[in-house]
């Protein structure tokens, strides 16, 4: 039998950005400085809700909070379409159900930058900032999609959105099962139907992202990968193992915000092959992970990147 792997980076990016910055807004330096968590690069609050479009997101009417998502990652429904923009970071260094949006119908613009043999970034220390250019910059506009309709549906009954994995795959999608406790991924599918088509299960689904967070939260899956990668029949096993391990400071293109730092290793095995690939994802309340950083992916005996890489492939910030 032919196998292929799929090349992904890990998926865990969403984002619920409420209300936009008004001339009357205070001044702020950090997320901290604001009641709604979020001071934006202007050096202005984010208004927790808005009464109209007034410059920023995407506007949901009169009333309402702008809803913006960043990639695979979904939420709170608290800001969802039309939603009550009720979620107020309060700066606690937990990240509830409530104060992560996982849903579809989301966008969000993202800053992303992809190079095949990386660049560096400083992840050192617990101030952060990803505000400079970096190499292949380029402004993505990310969504949640709902399933409902599109070719595979059928066989993710459960799903609740599908998203981009990464932008160097911009054809392939990850397709997400939102629970009480967590964001789980149940399959990555291609964008249409064919004889080269990309059709793979994760059985168990794998765990992206767990609910709470705080300092110190681990979490871990392993799930078998099977299916057609590109029209070729593949199976493979992937491990998932997450742990928050540092909160502090990130500036990104849109803003400044009080972040947790998880930290991912996917470990992926095709037979006697085993890839490591680790990343960054940077979460804050409310918003969900407003940045992620990829590593490189080494093959054993290679050393593993380890969770103080510098040099990255895909960097993710949000954006205005």
């Amino acid at each position: 039998m032919l196998h292929r792997t799929i090349t992904v980076s890990i998926a865990t990016l969403a984002v619920l950005v409420a209300g936009a910055c008004s001339s009357t807004s205070p001044e702020c330096n950090v997320g901290a400085d604001c009641a709604s968590g979020a001071c934006d690069s202007s050096g202005h609050c984010v208004s927790s809700s808005s009464g109209g479009d007034d410059g920023g997101g995407s506007g949901s009417g009169s009333g309402g909070a702008d809803v913006v998502v960043l990639d695979v990652s979904g939420g709170s429904e608290t800001g969802s379409e039309g939603g009550s923009g009720s979620c107020l970071p309060d700066d606690g260094g937990v990240v509830t159900r409530a104060e992560f949006p996982m849903l579809a119908g989301l966008h969000a613009s993202f800053l992303i930058a992809t190079a095949t043999n990386g660049f560096t970034v400083d992840t050192s220390g617990t101030s952060w900032d990803l505000t400079g250019a970096l190499p292949g910059d380029q402004t993505v506009v990310i969504t949640t999609d709902s399933p409902s309709g599109q070719w595979f549906a059928s066989k993710f009954a459960t799903a609740t959105y599908t998203s981009m994995l990464s932008d160097t795959q911009p054809s392939l999608l990850g397709v997400y099962q939102a629970t009480n406790a967590a964001l789980l991924l149940q399959g990555a599918v291609s964008t249409t139907s064919g004889t080269q088509q990309t059709e793979v299960t994760y059985s168990p689904s794998a765990e992206i992202i767990a609910v709470p967070m705080q300092m110190g939260s681990t979490w871990t899956s392993t799930s078998t990968v099977e299916g057609t990668a590109d029209g070729i029949a593949t199976v493979y096993t992937e491990r998932y193992d997450s742990n928050v391990d540092a909160r502090g400071t990130l500036k990104v293109p849109y803003g400044t915000f009080d972040v947790l730092r998880v930290q991912t290793t996917l470990t992926r095995t095709v037979g006697a092959v085993v890839q490591t690939t680790q990343t960054m994802t940077f979460v804050a309340q409310c918003f969900g992970p407003v940045a992620r950083l990829t590593s490189q992916t080494t093959t054993y005996p290679e050393a593993p990147p380890g969770p103080s890489f510098t040099n990255v492939v895909e960097a993710w910030r949000l954006t205005q």
